[in-house]
Order: structure tokens, then sequence, then C-alpha cells
């Protein structure tokens, strides 16, 4: 999953993006609502993190955005105000969750996973394939009943494979749903991602690579 936070308080947002890429997520961030117009425009995102009162754009003006545009990508917005008229106002210029501050970071967890969710074709909460049952929730991989521990990028590869159900992935979209924009596109780091990740998963493989394509399970 792809999420950009956008947040004018650094050090919270920096401590959000921590907790989300441990989580296995990719995460961009932004520190005004101009650079996030900006990296809207550029990038496919799963989830925005929005806080509400941003410099330079106003988060409202975002969401509203984020709306005109059409995309599949779901808005968390953040505020300050626990008032009921600010989180209904949010709510009615686009946004599809409200979380005042402060929040417990597992519940922002869950809010985004839930939201990551509805930008896809609904899929079941637990993803089975090929022996493979991988729960995003609680982060846990099992083949054929063994439990294989993954690092977080070996998670999140695994996790859009899966979620592409036979289809197959290529090393671009694996590297633009699994990683953030500071990583190199011309390194082979999804190649050595993939084959640890084999390794992991034991015998009989079950990814396999298609050759000029990419990957699928």
């Amino acid at each position: 999953m792809r999420v950009l936070v956008v947040e004018d308080e650094q050090l919270l947002a920096d401590a959000v993006a921590t907790g989300l890429r441990r989580e296995a997520m990719a995460v961009d961030v932004v520190y005004d609502g101009a650079a996030a117009l900006e990296r809207i425009g550029v990038n496919d995102y799963d989830v925005v993190v929005l806080d509400r009162d941003l410099p330079l754009v106003h988060g409202d003006d975002v969401c509203r955005k984020v709306v005109e545009l059409g995309m599949p990508t779901r808005v968390l917005m953040l505020t300050a105000s626990g008032d009921v008229s600010d989180r209904v106002e949010g709510l009615e210029i686009g946004a599809d969750d409200y979380l005042p501050k402060p929040f417990a970071f597992s519940e922002l967890i869950a809010r985004v996973r839930a939201l990551g969710r509805r930008t896809s074709v609904p899929l079941p909460p637990v993803l089975e394939r090929a022996g493979i049952k991988l729960d995003p929730n609680r982060r846990e991989v099992f083949r054929e009943g063994r439990e294989i521990q993954l690092a977080p990028k070996e998670f999140a590869v695994l996790e859009v494979l899966m979620r592409s159900e036979g289809a197959v992935v290529s090393a671009e979209q694996l590297l633009e749903k699994a990683w953030d924009e500071n990583t190199d596109p011309f390194t082979n780091v999804v190649r050595v991602t993939v084959m640890t990740l084999r390794r992991k998963l034991g015998e009989p493989p079950v990814i396999v690579t298609v050759p000029g394509s990419g990957y699928r399970i």
C-alpha cells in the first residue's frame, strides 16, 4: 500500500511515516498543501493522511482536488479540533474518514488499512493463494501452516503479488506500490527483494518470473 502523509508538524509527520513503514507500507511525506498537490499529481496513492490546517494550500483544498480529479485515493483527514461540526464539514468536502488529534497510533493504522482496502476490488481480510496465507492486519504469513518471518519490504511485495490474484506485476509496479519516491528506480532492489522472498517462502517456488514482464503467484 502506498501512502502520502501531509502534516506541517514535521516531528509528527515523520513519526507517522516511520510507524506506517514498520507496517510494510510505502510512505512519502510532505509538510504543506502545495507539496501535497504536487505529489498527488505525480504519484498514485492508495491513502492520503491529510492534516486539515496546512500552510500554503489548505487541507480542504487538497481534499477537493483529489475528489475533482476522480482519483481512487482515499483521504483520512486529521485535525486538532474534535468538534462534530468540523468532522461533518470535512466529510462533506470529500474526506473518507476523519481522525481528531491526539490519536492512538493503533487506530490510525487500522483506519489507513481499512481505507486502503476500499481503493481496489474488495478482497477478503486474509489473502490465500498457492498454499500461502497472508494477513495484512496481523502482518502474518503462513505457508502450508508454517509461519514465515518477513521484513517489511518483503511483506509489502508479497502482499502486492497476492492482491494481483495471478496477474503479472511488473518491477515498476512493485517499485511504485512497495517503495517510496526516494528509491532509485534504476537499482536492482526489486529483484533482490523477490529473490530473498522466494528463498524464505521455500520449495517449491511460488513466485514465477515472467521474462520481460514481471512476477506473479
